[in-house]
């Protein structure tokens, strides 16, 4: 897989993922893969990350149902960051039940955060850990 071949993981075996809306070109979240999570991801058209404090991969959505189907995937100019273009299966990217993970906007000259977006579940009921 030429893919595997082209990207340029970090010393830990790393590179980080952007996860992108195919229809709205919103950033929805940042996760890292390694190469078994890309071959994955290239394989089942299922974003596949790993988890560097769980050190295992995770499928994007096994526990909240909030897939991601993979449309397309892009390397940056030096391949060291991946792209996928995904669509968004349930309403929630976040662990924290929002859209996106970017959902907080520096504000005051960097003194405070404004949120927004809404909440599509609640984290405690889906991950009852």
């Amino acid at each position: 897989m030429k893919i595997l071949d082209e990207v340029k993981f970090n010393s830990d075996g790393l590179v980080p993922a952007v996860a992108q809306d195919a229809a709205t070109n919103e950033i929805l979240m940042m996760a890292w893969m390694n190469k078994e999570s890309l071959r994955a991801t290239v394989e089942t058209k299922r974003a596949t990350y790993w988890s560097r404090s769980r050190k295992k991969f995770w499928v994007k959505g096994e526990e909240s149902g909030n897939i991601q189907e993979v449309e397309s995937i892009h390397i940056d100019c030096d391949a060291d960051v991946v792209l996928l273009k995904v669509h968004q299966v349930g309403g929630a990217a976040c662990h924290t039940g929002h859209r996106t993970c970017f959902y907080r906007e520096v504000i005051d000259g960097g003194n405070n955060f404004k949120e927004s977006g809404d909440i599509f579940f609640d984290p405690k009921q889906v991950y009852k850990k």
